[in-house]
């Protein structure tokens, strides 16, 4: 496989934006994404670094962005550890506003299960299936105990 020569600034500037216009990215994905079309790794780091400072990437956003995504399905702890997967900073991941958590699994059970439980590995499966989502054992004990879906 041939390799293409290396991109001029501005192209590789024009490709950030491209990546950027359809999704946000935290850094590391960014500079990942763009290595192979780069001469050096000094490059995409000034290019990365002006992106910053004009604010067109921006990890706060993007983990905030990851955290509405996800909280249609997942708990707190799953959405954290996701974010600290993608090379979010640990300081902008505690940060990320996750609201009603009570509300979402309830939800998530209520998509999942139409019925309430009626036996009590019915009700272990479901707190071990909200448990693999990422919600807390307290969060956890009130869905399943308030009577609803669960």
């Amino acid at each position: 496989m041939k390799s293409s020569p290396p991109e001029s600034a501005a192209e590789l500037k024009a490709r950030a934006l491209r990546l950027l216009a359809r999704r946000e990215h935290t850094r590391r994905e960014l500079a990942r994404k763009l290595a192979p079309h780069a001469a050096s790794g000094e490059a995409i780091e000034a290019l990365l670094d002006g992106l910053v400072e004009k604010r067109q990437l921006s990890e706060a956003r993007y983990a905030e962005e990851r955290a509405r995504v996800l909280a249609r399905k997942y708990g707190a702890a799953r959405i954290r550890h996701d974010l600290q997967a993608k090379g979010v900073a640990a300081e902008i991941v505690e940060r990320v506003d996750i609201p009603g958590e009570r509300e979402r699994a309830a939800a998530i059970l209520a998509r999942k299960y139409r019925t309430p439980a009626r036996t009590r590995e019915e009700r272990a499966r479901r707190a071990r299936f909200l448990q693999s989502r990422g919600f807390s054992y307290d969060t956890i004990r009130a869905v399943l105990s308030s009577g609803d879906v669960g």
